[in-house]
Protein backbone atom coordinates (compact mmCIF):
# COMPACT_ATOMS: atom_id res chain seq x y z
CA UNK A 1 0.00 0.00 0.00
CA UNK A 2 1.24 3.66 -1.03
CA UNK A 3 -0.28 7.21 -0.17
CA UNK A 4 -2.20 7.03 -4.05
CA UNK A 5 -2.88 3.90 -3.50
CA UNK A 6 -6.94 3.77 -4.94
CA UNK A 7 -5.68 6.47 -7.35
CA UNK A 8 -6.07 5.70 -11.77
CA UNK A 9 -3.93 7.69 -14.22
CA UNK A 10 -4.45 6.97 -17.46
CA UNK A 11 -0.81 7.56 -18.71
CA UNK A 12 -1.10 9.31 -22.81
CA UNK A 13 2.45 10.71 -22.60
CA UNK A 14 6.01 9.42 -23.56
CA UNK A 15 9.73 9.39 -24.02
CA UNK A 16 10.41 11.60 -20.33
CA UNK A 17 8.70 14.77 -19.02
CA UNK A 18 5.48 13.34 -18.84
CA UNK A 19 6.79 9.77 -18.03
CA UNK A 20 8.62 10.55 -15.04
CA UNK A 21 5.48 12.64 -13.86
CA UNK A 22 3.48 8.96 -13.75
CA UNK A 23 6.45 7.23 -12.02
CA UNK A 24 6.39 9.33 -9.58
CA UNK A 25 2.57 9.17 -9.08
CA UNK A 26 2.92 5.48 -8.77
CA UNK A 27 5.90 5.35 -6.23
CA UNK A 28 3.81 5.78 -4.18
CA UNK A 29 0.64 3.32 -5.47
CA UNK A 30 -0.89 4.51 -7.63
CA UNK A 31 -2.37 2.52 -10.89
CA UNK A 32 -0.69 3.88 -13.77
CA UNK A 33 -2.42 2.46 -17.01
CA UNK A 34 0.12 3.38 -19.63
CA UNK A 35 -1.10 3.89 -23.55
CA UNK A 36 1.44 3.08 -25.76
CA UNK A 37 1.53 2.84 -29.77
CA UNK A 38 1.21 -0.66 -31.09
CA UNK A 39 5.84 0.12 -31.74
CA UNK A 40 5.69 1.18 -27.73
CA UNK A 41 6.70 4.40 -26.29
CA UNK A 42 9.89 5.74 -28.70
CA UNK A 43 12.25 5.54 -25.30
CA UNK A 44 11.82 2.21 -25.82
CA UNK A 45 14.46 2.23 -28.36
CA UNK A 46 16.64 4.91 -26.47
CA UNK A 47 19.86 3.91 -25.40
CA UNK A 48 21.79 2.29 -23.43
CA UNK A 49 20.63 -1.48 -23.78
CA UNK A 50 21.37 -4.08 -22.04
CA UNK A 51 20.34 -7.81 -24.03
CA UNK A 52 18.85 -5.42 -25.86
CA UNK A 53 15.94 -3.77 -24.01
CA UNK A 54 16.21 -0.06 -23.28
CA UNK A 55 17.50 0.58 -19.90
CA UNK A 56 16.61 3.87 -20.10
CA UNK A 57 13.06 3.21 -20.48
CA UNK A 58 13.13 0.42 -17.45
CA UNK A 59 13.86 3.10 -15.34
CA UNK A 60 11.26 5.50 -16.25
CA UNK A 61 8.45 3.41 -16.70
CA UNK A 62 9.16 1.35 -13.27
CA UNK A 63 5.25 0.69 -11.59
CA UNK A 64 3.17 0.56 -14.93
CA UNK A 65 0.69 -1.51 -16.88
CA UNK A 66 1.07 -0.93 -20.31
CA UNK A 67 -2.20 -1.42 -22.45
CA UNK A 68 -0.88 -0.96 -26.64
CA UNK A 69 -3.25 0.66 -28.77
CA UNK A 70 -3.75 2.28 -32.25
CA UNK A 71 -4.90 5.44 -31.47
CA UNK A 72 -5.83 6.37 -34.83
CA UNK A 73 -8.57 4.12 -34.74
CA UNK A 74 -12.05 5.48 -33.35
CA UNK A 75 -12.38 2.18 -31.21
CA UNK A 76 -9.20 2.87 -29.31
CA UNK A 77 -10.19 6.21 -29.14
CA UNK A 78 -13.15 4.96 -27.08
CA UNK A 79 -11.30 2.64 -24.96
CA UNK A 80 -9.34 5.05 -23.92
CA UNK A 81 -12.34 7.27 -23.13
CA UNK A 82 -13.86 4.63 -21.24
CA UNK A 83 -11.02 3.87 -18.97
CA UNK A 84 -10.69 7.60 -18.11
CA UNK A 85 -14.15 7.18 -16.99
CA UNK A 86 -13.09 5.05 -14.13
CA UNK A 87 -10.09 7.07 -13.98
CA UNK A 88 -8.70 10.11 -11.36
CA UNK A 89 -5.78 10.99 -13.62
CA UNK A 90 -5.03 11.84 -17.51
CA UNK A 91 -1.56 12.69 -18.42
CA UNK A 92 -0.44 13.83 -21.90
CA UNK A 93 2.65 14.96 -23.53
CA UNK A 94 1.34 15.05 -27.10
CA UNK A 95 1.86 18.37 -29.26
CA UNK A 96 -0.55 20.73 -28.84
CA UNK A 97 -3.60 19.89 -30.70
CA UNK A 98 -2.46 16.24 -31.56
CA UNK A 99 -5.10 14.63 -28.86
CA UNK A 100 -7.59 16.96 -30.24
CA UNK A 101 -7.16 15.11 -32.99
CA UNK A 102 -7.37 11.95 -31.44
CA UNK A 103 -10.54 12.37 -29.45
CA UNK A 104 -8.34 11.94 -26.24
CA UNK A 105 -8.22 15.82 -25.23
CA UNK A 106 -9.07 17.36 -21.90
CA UNK A 107 -12.51 18.81 -23.31
CA UNK A 108 -13.51 15.53 -24.96
CA UNK A 109 -12.44 13.01 -21.77
CA UNK A 110 -13.89 15.72 -18.80
CA UNK A 111 -17.15 16.28 -20.45
CA UNK A 112 -17.62 12.69 -20.12
CA UNK A 113 -16.23 12.36 -16.44
CA UNK A 114 -16.09 15.99 -14.67
CA UNK A 115 -14.12 15.25 -11.93
CA UNK A 116 -11.11 14.19 -14.14
CA UNK A 117 -7.79 15.45 -13.45
CA UNK A 118 -6.21 15.82 -16.40
CA UNK A 119 -2.55 17.15 -17.38
CA UNK A 120 -1.16 18.46 -20.67
CA UNK A 121 2.62 19.13 -20.63
CA UNK A 122 4.43 20.54 -23.36
CA UNK A 123 7.39 22.23 -24.54
CA UNK A 124 5.89 26.00 -24.73
CA UNK A 125 2.12 25.59 -23.58
CA UNK A 126 -1.34 25.12 -25.22
CA UNK A 127 -1.11 29.19 -26.67
CA UNK A 128 1.46 31.44 -27.05
CA UNK A 129 3.46 32.43 -30.25
CA UNK A 130 5.99 29.28 -29.63
CA UNK A 131 2.88 26.73 -29.25
CA UNK A 132 3.03 23.67 -31.62
CA UNK A 133 6.85 23.87 -31.71
CA UNK A 134 8.77 20.44 -31.69
CA UNK A 135 10.49 21.07 -28.02
CA UNK A 136 13.13 18.38 -26.30
CA UNK A 137 15.45 19.26 -23.14
CA UNK A 138 17.93 20.93 -24.78
CA UNK A 139 16.40 23.50 -27.10
CA UNK A 140 14.14 24.31 -23.55
CA UNK A 141 17.76 24.76 -21.84
CA UNK A 142 18.84 27.09 -24.49
CA UNK A 143 16.01 29.11 -25.05
CA UNK A 144 15.09 29.43 -21.20
CA UNK A 145 18.67 31.00 -20.90
CA UNK A 146 20.28 28.35 -18.50
CA UNK A 147 22.34 27.12 -21.12
CA UNK A 148 23.83 30.98 -20.91
CA UNK A 149 24.56 30.43 -17.40
CA UNK A 150 25.66 27.51 -17.40
CA UNK A 151 29.63 26.66 -18.05
CA UNK A 152 33.27 28.06 -17.86
CA UNK A 153 33.01 31.94 -18.64
CA UNK A 154 35.34 31.58 -21.74
CA UNK A 155 33.57 28.49 -23.34
CA UNK A 156 29.95 28.51 -25.10
CA UNK A 157 26.94 28.01 -23.43
CA UNK A 158 26.54 24.36 -21.95
CA UNK A 159 24.10 22.21 -20.97
CA UNK A 160 23.59 20.51 -17.64
CA UNK A 161 24.61 16.97 -17.30
CA UNK A 162 20.94 15.79 -17.11
CA UNK A 163 17.47 16.15 -18.96
CA UNK A 164 17.04 18.50 -16.42
CA UNK A 165 13.92 20.17 -18.27
CA UNK A 166 12.16 17.36 -18.81
CA UNK A 167 12.48 16.27 -15.40
CA UNK A 168 11.75 19.32 -13.71
CA UNK A 169 8.28 19.38 -15.71
CA UNK A 170 7.53 16.30 -14.89
CA UNK A 171 8.09 16.55 -11.10
CA UNK A 172 5.78 19.94 -11.60
CA UNK A 173 3.64 17.83 -13.42
CA UNK A 174 2.89 15.28 -10.35
CA UNK A 175 3.36 18.08 -8.10
CA UNK A 176 0.13 19.96 -10.08
CA UNK A 177 -1.59 16.56 -10.39
CA UNK A 178 -1.78 16.35 -6.45
CA UNK A 179 -2.75 19.88 -6.03
CA UNK A 180 -5.59 19.47 -8.44
CA UNK A 181 -7.00 16.55 -6.36
CA UNK A 182 -7.17 18.44 -3.09
CA UNK A 183 -9.01 21.20 -5.01
CA UNK A 184 -11.15 18.14 -5.85
CA UNK A 185 -11.69 16.56 -2.60
CA UNK A 186 -13.13 20.21 -1.91
CA UNK A 187 -15.01 21.48 -4.86
CA UNK A 188 -16.07 17.94 -6.71
CA UNK A 189 -14.90 18.78 -10.03
CA UNK A 190 -11.66 17.94 -11.49
CA UNK A 191 -9.23 20.40 -13.38
CA UNK A 192 -7.61 21.02 -16.50
CA UNK A 193 -3.83 21.79 -16.20
CA UNK A 194 -1.53 23.51 -18.58
CA UNK A 195 1.90 22.97 -18.26
CA UNK A 196 4.92 23.63 -20.31
CA UNK A 197 8.69 22.62 -19.87
CA UNK A 198 9.65 26.34 -21.26
CA UNK A 199 7.28 27.83 -18.25
CA UNK A 200 8.93 25.55 -16.12
CA UNK A 201 12.27 26.04 -16.66
CA UNK A 202 12.06 29.93 -16.29
CA UNK A 203 10.64 29.43 -12.47
CA UNK A 204 13.25 28.06 -11.34
CA UNK A 205 15.88 30.27 -12.21
CA UNK A 206 15.81 32.53 -8.90
CA UNK A 207 19.61 33.56 -8.71
CA UNK A 208 19.17 34.40 -11.68
CA UNK A 209 16.39 36.31 -11.86
CA UNK A 210 17.04 38.39 -9.06
CA UNK A 211 20.35 38.94 -10.57
CA UNK A 212 18.82 40.70 -14.06
CA UNK A 213 15.82 42.02 -11.75
CA UNK A 214 18.38 43.96 -9.56
CA UNK A 215 20.62 45.21 -11.99
CA UNK A 216 18.81 45.24 -15.22
CA UNK A 217 21.37 42.93 -17.28
CA UNK A 218 21.38 39.21 -18.42
CA UNK A 219 23.77 37.76 -15.91
CA UNK A 220 26.13 35.32 -17.79
CA UNK A 221 28.59 32.32 -16.59
CA UNK A 222 30.58 32.14 -13.63
CA UNK A 223 31.30 28.24 -14.05
CA UNK A 224 31.09 26.47 -10.90
CA UNK A 225 31.71 29.17 -8.51
CA UNK A 226 28.34 31.00 -7.28
CA UNK A 227 27.42 34.64 -9.16
CA UNK A 228 27.13 36.71 -5.90
CA UNK A 229 28.68 34.90 -2.97
CA UNK A 230 32.38 34.26 -2.74
CA UNK A 231 34.45 31.76 -2.02
CA UNK A 232 31.57 29.40 -2.99
CA UNK A 233 32.99 27.49 -5.52
CA UNK A 234 34.65 24.18 -7.20
CA UNK A 235 38.50 23.54 -5.81
CA UNK A 236 41.50 21.44 -7.31
CA UNK A 237 43.28 19.34 -4.25
CA UNK A 238 46.21 16.60 -5.25
CA UNK A 239 43.92 13.91 -6.54
CA UNK A 240 40.49 15.43 -7.44
CA UNK A 241 38.56 18.03 -6.88
CA UNK A 242 36.05 19.30 -4.03
CA UNK A 243 33.31 21.80 -3.40
CA UNK A 244 33.78 24.48 -0.66
CA UNK A 245 30.58 27.08 0.56
CA UNK A 246 31.50 29.78 2.64
CA UNK A 247 28.73 32.39 2.08
CA UNK A 248 29.49 33.99 5.70
CA UNK A 249 32.26 36.09 7.35
CA UNK A 250 31.82 34.02 10.29
CA UNK A 251 32.75 31.30 8.11
CA UNK A 252 35.51 32.87 6.54
CA UNK A 253 37.45 33.44 9.29
CA UNK A 254 36.90 29.28 10.07
CA UNK A 255 37.93 28.52 6.73
CA UNK A 256 41.02 31.16 7.35
CA UNK A 257 41.82 28.95 10.34
CA UNK A 258 41.56 25.68 8.81
CA UNK A 259 43.82 27.36 5.92
CA UNK A 260 46.47 28.41 9.00
CA UNK A 261 46.00 31.99 7.86
CA UNK A 262 43.78 33.57 10.29
CA UNK A 263 45.40 36.69 9.44
CA UNK A 264 43.43 36.42 6.26
CA UNK A 265 40.23 37.11 7.92
CA UNK A 266 40.79 40.80 9.05
CA UNK A 267 42.65 41.49 5.35
CA UNK A 268 40.57 44.54 4.06
CA UNK A 269 40.31 42.78 0.96
CA UNK A 270 38.86 39.32 2.34
CA UNK A 271 37.17 40.93 4.95
CA UNK A 272 33.47 41.31 4.29
CA UNK A 273 31.15 39.88 1.17
CA UNK A 274 31.39 43.02 -0.81
CA UNK A 275 35.49 43.13 -0.94
CA UNK A 276 35.69 38.91 -0.83
CA UNK A 277 33.83 39.71 -4.30
CA UNK A 278 36.07 42.64 -5.37
CA UNK A 279 39.01 40.33 -5.18
CA UNK A 280 38.10 37.19 -5.52
CA UNK A 281 40.34 36.25 -7.88
CA UNK A 282 43.45 36.60 -5.58
CA UNK A 283 41.01 34.34 -2.92
CA UNK A 284 40.54 32.17 -5.00
CA UNK A 285 44.67 31.91 -6.01
CA UNK A 286 45.20 31.61 -2.18
CA UNK A 287 42.62 28.35 -1.58
CA UNK A 288 43.87 26.36 -4.44
CA UNK A 289 46.99 27.15 -2.86
CA UNK A 290 46.42 25.91 0.42
CA UNK A 291 44.11 22.86 -1.75
CA UNK A 292 46.77 21.94 -4.10
CA UNK A 293 49.32 20.23 -0.70
CA UNK A 294 45.71 18.46 -0.01
CA UNK A 295 44.37 15.23 -1.02
CA UNK A 296 40.27 15.43 -1.38
CA UNK A 297 39.93 14.06 1.57
CA UNK A 298 42.25 15.29 3.68
CA UNK A 299 41.22 19.03 2.47
CA UNK A 300 37.38 17.85 3.16
CA UNK A 301 38.38 16.48 6.65
CA UNK A 302 40.02 19.74 7.57
CA UNK A 303 36.98 21.75 6.31
CA UNK A 304 34.72 19.52 8.11
CA UNK A 305 36.48 19.69 11.84
CA UNK A 306 36.31 23.06 11.67
CA UNK A 307 32.55 23.12 10.76
CA UNK A 308 32.92 24.32 6.78
CA UNK A 309 30.92 23.02 4.38
CA UNK A 310 32.72 21.42 1.80
CA UNK A 311 32.12 17.63 -0.05
CA UNK A 312 34.21 15.86 -2.84
CA UNK A 313 33.19 15.98 -5.86
CA UNK A 314 32.29 12.70 -7.51
CA UNK A 315 31.37 10.41 -10.83
CA UNK A 316 28.41 8.90 -10.60
CA UNK A 317 29.91 5.40 -9.93
CA UNK A 318 31.20 6.85 -6.98
CA UNK A 319 27.92 8.49 -5.83
CA UNK A 320 26.39 5.55 -6.28
CA UNK A 321 28.79 3.08 -4.64
CA UNK A 322 28.78 5.55 -1.60
CA UNK A 323 27.94 4.34 1.99
CA UNK A 324 25.24 7.72 1.88
CA UNK A 325 23.27 5.66 -1.01
CA UNK A 326 23.06 2.69 0.62
CA UNK A 327 22.59 4.06 3.72
CA UNK A 328 19.42 6.20 3.00
CA UNK A 329 18.07 3.18 0.53
CA UNK A 330 18.40 5.40 -2.43
CA UNK A 331 18.27 2.07 -4.77
CA UNK A 332 15.86 -0.35 -4.77
CA UNK A 333 17.11 -3.66 -6.48
CA UNK A 334 14.10 -5.23 -8.76
CA UNK A 335 13.62 -8.50 -10.55
CA UNK A 336 13.80 -8.32 -13.99
CA UNK A 337 13.30 -10.92 -16.68
CA UNK A 338 16.05 -10.02 -18.89
CA UNK A 339 18.58 -7.81 -16.98
CA UNK A 340 18.25 -10.59 -14.10
CA UNK A 341 17.78 -7.52 -11.71
CA UNK A 342 17.78 -4.07 -12.19
CA UNK A 343 18.78 -0.97 -9.81
CA UNK A 344 15.58 1.51 -9.52
CA UNK A 345 16.20 4.98 -8.22
CA UNK A 346 12.60 6.09 -6.97
CA UNK A 347 11.31 9.25 -5.61
CA UNK A 348 13.22 10.09 -2.76
CA UNK A 349 10.78 11.46 0.25
CA UNK A 350 10.79 8.97 2.73
CA UNK A 351 7.02 9.30 4.62
CA UNK A 352 7.62 7.56 8.46
CA UNK A 353 4.36 5.88 7.80
CA UNK A 354 5.68 3.97 4.75
CA UNK A 355 3.90 5.85 2.23
CA UNK A 356 6.06 4.18 -0.76
CA UNK A 357 5.02 1.47 -3.01
CA UNK A 358 6.71 -1.81 -3.82
CA UNK A 359 9.08 -1.21 -6.87
CA UNK A 360 8.15 -3.78 -9.37
CA UNK A 361 9.58 -3.57 -13.08
CA UNK A 362 8.58 -1.76 -16.23
CA UNK A 363 5.92 -3.30 -18.09
CA UNK A 364 6.33 -5.16 -22.15
CA UNK A 365 4.53 -3.37 -24.44
CA UNK A 366 0.87 -4.33 -24.04
CA UNK A 367 1.59 -6.78 -21.07
CA UNK A 368 -1.63 -5.77 -19.64
CA UNK A 369 -3.72 -5.28 -21.96
CA UNK A 370 -6.03 -8.01 -21.95
CA UNK A 371 -6.15 -8.16 -18.24
CA UNK A 372 -7.31 -4.19 -18.36
CA UNK A 373 -9.89 -4.16 -21.11
CA UNK A 374 -11.13 -7.28 -19.55
CA UNK A 375 -11.35 -6.51 -15.66
CA UNK A 376 -11.88 -2.62 -16.64
CA UNK A 377 -13.94 -2.22 -19.19
CA UNK A 378 -15.60 -5.87 -18.98
CA UNK A 379 -14.64 -7.20 -22.09
CA UNK A 380 -14.92 -10.89 -23.09
CA UNK A 381 -11.94 -12.54 -24.74
CA UNK A 382 -13.87 -12.53 -28.03
CA UNK A 383 -13.88 -8.94 -28.32
CA UNK A 384 -10.32 -8.45 -27.60
CA UNK A 385 -9.47 -11.01 -30.03
CA UNK A 386 -11.60 -8.78 -32.20
CA UNK A 387 -9.80 -6.19 -31.47
CA UNK A 388 -5.95 -7.67 -31.80
CA UNK A 389 -7.03 -8.51 -34.93
CA UNK A 390 -8.17 -5.80 -36.13
CA UNK A 391 -5.05 -3.95 -35.51
CA UNK A 392 -6.60 -1.79 -33.13
CA UNK A 393 -5.18 -3.47 -29.72
CA UNK A 394 -1.32 -4.97 -29.82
Amino acid sequence: MGLLTGLRVIDLSRVLSGPYCTALLADLGAEVIKIEAPGGDDARHFGPFLEGTSVYFSMINRNKKSLALNLRDERAQAIVAELAATADVVVENFRPGVAKRLHVDAGTLRALHPRLVYLSISGFGQHGPATGLPAYDLIIQGMSGLMSLTGDPAGPPTATGESISDLWTGLFGSWAVLAALQARNRTGTGETIDLAMFDAMMSLQMTGLSQLRATGRAPGRVGNRHPVTVPVDCFAARDGHLTLVVPTDALFAQLCEAMDRPALAADPRFAEGASRRTHQAELRALIADWLSGLTVDEAVARCQAHDIPAGPVHDLGQAMASEQVRARGVETRVPHPVFGEIGIVPQPARFAGGGTAQVVREPRVGEHGDALLREILGRSDEDIAALRGAGVLA
